[in-house]
């Protein structure tokens, strides 16, 4: 199988420096004492589907603007909007109201066209992530259409590529080591469902170990850990943990096989230990 490194592709240089720029105005403003980070979501989302329209404000508040215009404009305003972790018995007030702008700008920055642009989104959404997330390590890269639970329970570590349409649950915890690879359409949970009561809910941290790679359309469940190295393969569903280097597949997933890269312990039987009834 050839390797197939990722190109190098450039932008023209004017671009690249003009898209740089703003990114910069953008963490100036974040981190800026006393930033209000609910009028920056506001303001941005409006110049982004809004270019050169004038002033909110004015706009809003116009007898001239018809009434589903206002509806579009108020619902770019973080304050005006209502997100389903909030919801959640268990959400903490507090530190979720300091992270939903960010949230609602992540979102309707990917529903825009600049979402689209790969340069400045990758770099757009690595600009918010450290405000919003526990931890996140250097060069983290997130696609188009990934969403979050809560946010603030997620730690990421260095070198981490999350694609498209994928969903990261952090209700109960969510960890991802260094050089975790996440496909497209995957969901990672940290939560389940009563099968009696749905409204009877477990928490449980999950945890994808270092250099773990979860494929296409592939489900890792609440309080699963994926070991170090080890893959769930496209359309699998992990309800129990995988053992590092191994490579698990299935409904519900199963090992099979051992990557060659394995060290000699990865191949090591799992034994249940037996109590000796044998009369002394």
């Amino acid at each position: 199988m050839a390797l197939l490194p990722l190109r190098t592709v450039r932008l023209p240089t004017a671009t690249e420096q003009f898209y740089d720029g703003w990114l910069a105005d953008l963490q100036t403003h974040l981190t800026a004492p006393g930033a209000d980070w609910y009028r920056i979501a506001r303001d941005l989302l409006f110049e982004i589907h809004y270019p050169g329209v004038g002033d909110y404000d004015k706009l809003l508040q116009s007898p001239a603007t018809p009434e589903a215009t206002r509806v579009a404009l108020l619902s770019l305003d973080p304050w005006n909007v209502t997100l389903e972790p909030e919801y959640y018995a268990e959400v903490d007030a507090e530190r979720f109201a300091r992270v939903k702008p960010l949230l609602w700008l992540w979102q309707g920055f990917d529903r825009s066209p600049l979402g689209n642009n790969v340069h400045l989104g990758v770099r757009f959404r690595r600009l918010l992530a450290p405000h919003i997330f526990a931890r996140v390590g250097r060069n983290f890269k997130a696609f188009q259409y990934v969403e979050f639970s809560f946010g603030y329970n997620l730690e990421v570590g260095d070198d981490v590529v999350v694609h498209r349409n994928v969903l990261l649950d952090d209700r109960g915890g969510l960890t991802l080591g260094d050089r975790v690879s996440i496909s497209d359409y995957a969901n990672i949970y940290s939560h389940t469902h009563s099968i009696v009561d749905q409204k009877d809910v477990t928490n449980a941290p999950t945890i994808l170990e270092d250099d773990v790679r979860i494929t296409y359309h592939a489900t890792v469940l609440a309080g699963v850990r994926v070991g170090r190295n080890a893959m769930v393969g496209a359309n699998a569903v992990a309800t129990k943990d995988v053992r590092p280097y191994h490579v698990n597949v299935g409904i519900p997933a199963k090992s099979i096989r051992v990557k060659p890269s394995a060290p000699p312990e990865a191949y090591v039987t799992e034994r249940v230990a037996r109590r000796d009834t044998r009369e002394s």
